[in-house]
């Protein structure tokens, strides 16, 4: 995250939103916000009116006049219906532009956090943008309902005072006061009161409200850190109660509640204070502007009508100057979630240049035409700049089948990521197939929700093949009995075996045909036999295609025509690359394998 994201985050907002209004799916947000201008006008056009209505209404009654006091009763039920529609239909544009702001907000930040491997990247990356579920999901709803709520009540607030500051001035008329002897006149004293008034009410609740920022950024990540935990516990039943940690596990959710009850309380106690103050000041302000004008009605300067006028013009002066009074602490709940995403969107944009940045060095990724995927001068590192993998230059052709082995941790799943894009910390460059002609298999398949059909299609759209090839790619990997259950919808990575999960992902494999296909222990919850049945499978079905398998299960070299080693070294792994196997045509001959039964659930 940049220092800019870091300090500015309201100013990123303000970018996001001028992004917002320039961009192509924009859609009637432009005349949206001129019709909502257009009806808070309007709002403040009614509320003049409702002034003088006031003065002439009390003059009425003061001068008990029926007829004026009956005309005064259908002014004030027009004007009610005027206010009632443009309240109405004001909220509603009000809602509309916070609903579409929300969802093209929402859809930028999912362009930019899924896509070239950054949802993984993130989770690699030491930065503080943790939860981008809780970010995307409630900061961005937070962060634009109450943008738009805050722009709409400012601007109200503005246009009011412009209107009734004139008023309150001219009904004011001047003070005439004598201080140590000398006389002296203060012209409009009632606006001076009101902008005294607020000014010590405001600065007094800035003092008080400034702690809240903090506090709100602190509750939000507490509580995104809690529902995290309590998803990662559902997630994880079946371990948690495989090896009884159920106890430990009610200790972590409930010490993680425990954070999340200290930081409310902080919470609480900063906004008890700040209750103090607004109560105070709000319970004064209903007497204040009578108590100052009173003079001038006991006098008989003022009429009733006239004291009631300056009071409710006041009022209005009063309510547009406590802007800020009254909701410091909505804004500091929006600038906690404003900061959010502003170092989440920073850290996005950081993985999204990463390429371009000369002080952080990264592997290049060059797209061939098919024919090879080659390493040169490769060297793999952590985000630290620790190396990994150091110095590997390989080739491996079209049809190939390799095995890449190793011990643990010499960073063979790593090498995986870089050939998909995923892992740009390094040096050095990878040449690799063109987009779609190759398909990573990892340990867990990954099963999207959705009917069965559709994960089995997964990532192409399910339509791309008829429930007949469908059917007969599960039959081949064994799974001939989900076949019936094509377009039944279920949590399929819960409902399914690991075992089967990884059979459905060579399902996939059958579907999709690809030129290239990455194996990273694809096979390890099967039995040897059934490994077995899905490399031939696999080499039967596609029989021109290149196959590169991490794998650690004896029987699986058989299937491979060349070995690659990953050996520790005091610089990062070394790759050894050992003699080709023998080849007959485009691809290697397996020795004879049985194809027995494929055995039953795993």
């Amino acid at each position: 995250m940049t220092e800019k994201l870091q300090d500015r985050p309201a100013r990123q907002f303000l970018r996001l939103f001028i992004r917002w209004l320039r961009a192509p799916d924009r859609g009637t947000a432009r005349w949206m916000i001129v019709l909502l201008l257009v009806l808070t006008c309007a709002q403040v056009a009614v509320q003049i009116r409702f002034n003088l209505w006031n003065r002439d209404f009390f003059n009425a009654l003061e001068n008990r006049d029926s007829a004026s006091f009956r005309n005064q009763i259908l002014v004030f039920l027009v004007l009610a219906a005027l206010s009632m529609t443009a309240a109405v239909y004001q909220l509603y544009i009000k809602q509309l532009i916070q609903l579409r702001w929300r969802e093209w907000l929402t859809g930028h930040l999912l362009d930019g956090w899924l896509s070239d491997g950054r949802q993984y990247k993130l989770e690699l990356m030491d930065s503080e943008a943790d939860n981008p579920d809780q970010r995307i999901a409630e900061d961005v709803r937070i962060a634009t309902e109450l943008a738009v709520e805050f722009v709409t009540g400012l601007l109200n607030s503005l246009l009011m005072f412009g209107a009734f500051v004139g008023i309150l001035w001219s009904l004011s008329g001047p003070l005439h006061a004598t201080l140590m002897g000398r006389e002296f006149t203060i012209p409009g004293y009632m606006v001076w009161a009101a902008l005294l008034y607020a000014c010590l009410g405001t600065l007094a609740t800035w003092l008080v409200g400034r702690p809240m920022v903090k506090l709100n950024v602190e509750r939000t990540t507490r509580e995104a850190d809690f529902r995290f935990a309590l998803v990662r516990a559902r997630e994880s039943g079946e371990g948690i109660a495989f090896v009884g940690g159920e106890d430990d596990e009610r200790g972590v959710l409930k010490s993680g509640f425990t954070k999340v009850r200290q930081s409310v309380q902080a919470l609480m106690k900063s906004q008890r204070n700040l209750m103090w103050l607004t109560s105070a000041y709000g319970t004064l302000a209903m007497i204040f502007p009578t108590i100052v004008a009173s003079p001038g009605y006991f006098a008989g300067v003022i009429t009733l009508g006239g004291l009631m006028q300056i009071g409710a013009a006041f009022g209005q002066v009063q309510a547009a100057l406590n802007w800020f009074v009254d909701n410091v602490a909505r804004i500091a709940e929006w600038r906690g979630a404003v900061e959010r995403l502003a170092v989440f969107e920073g850290a996005v944009e950081q993985l999204s240049g990463l390429a371009a940045d000369p002080e952080q060095p990264t592997i290049t990724i060059v797209e061939g035409d098919g024919s090879v995927l080659a390493f040169r001068n490769l060297e793999v590192a952590f985000s630290s700049g620790t190396t990994v993998i150091g110095d590997a230059t390989a080739e491996i052709q079209a049809g190939d089948r390799v095995l890449i082995k190793g011990e643990s941790g010499t960073g063979k799943s790593t090498l995986f990521r870089a050939i998909g894009g995923l892992w740009p910390w390094g040096a050095g460059e990878i040449e690799v197939p063109p987009e779609g002609q190759a398909r990573f298999l990892p340990q867990r398949p990954y099963l999207p929700l959705g009917s069965l059909r559709f994960a089995l299609g997964y990532p192409a759209a399910a339509e791309n093949f008829d429930d007949e090839a469908m059917r007969e790619a599960l039959t081949k990997v064994g799974l001939e009995r989900l076949g019936d259950q094509l377009d039944e919808e279920a949590r399929w990575d819960r409902t399914l075996s690991l075992g089967e999960q990884q059979r459905l992902a060579f399902a996939r494999l059958l579907l999709h045909k690809p030129k290239w296909v990455f194996l990273d222990e694809a096979t390890s919850a099967l039995d040897e036999k059934n490994q077995d049945i899905m490399m031939e499978l696999l080499v039967e079905e596609l029989p021109d295609s290149a196959v590169i398998s991490i794998g650690h299960r004896p029987g699986l070299e058989r299937f491979h025509n060349r070995t690659l080693t990953l050996t520790r070294a005091e610089n990062g792994a070394r790759l050894v690359l050992p003699k080709r196997r023998r080849m007959v045509g485009a691809s290697y001959r397996l020795p004879p394998v049985p194809r027995p039964r494929l055995l039953g659930a795993d």
